[in-house]
């Protein structure tokens, strides 16, 4: 199924969560806030909300400075 993630199509497997999709990109999940569809997802559903054929993802990462 193709997603859209941070502007990019991605053909992703289906039934893949937001948690699942976070770590395929390498990402820790701690760092980052994802939007599906312009909603946020709360961290702590990650792993609970499914992705769907068209949706569009966006996920921000926290980084640290000084």
């Amino acid at each position: 199924m193709l997603v859209t993630v941070n502007g990019e199509s991605r053909d992703v497997a289906a039934d893949l969560t937001v948690g699942e999709l976070v770590e395929q990109l390498a990402l820790n999940p701690k760092t980052v806030v994802a939007q599906r569809n312009g909603e946020i997802v709360p961290r702590e559903l990650f792993h609970e909300v499914r992705l769907a054929d068209g949706d569009e993802v966006e996920i921000v990462r926290f980084v640290g400075g000084g």
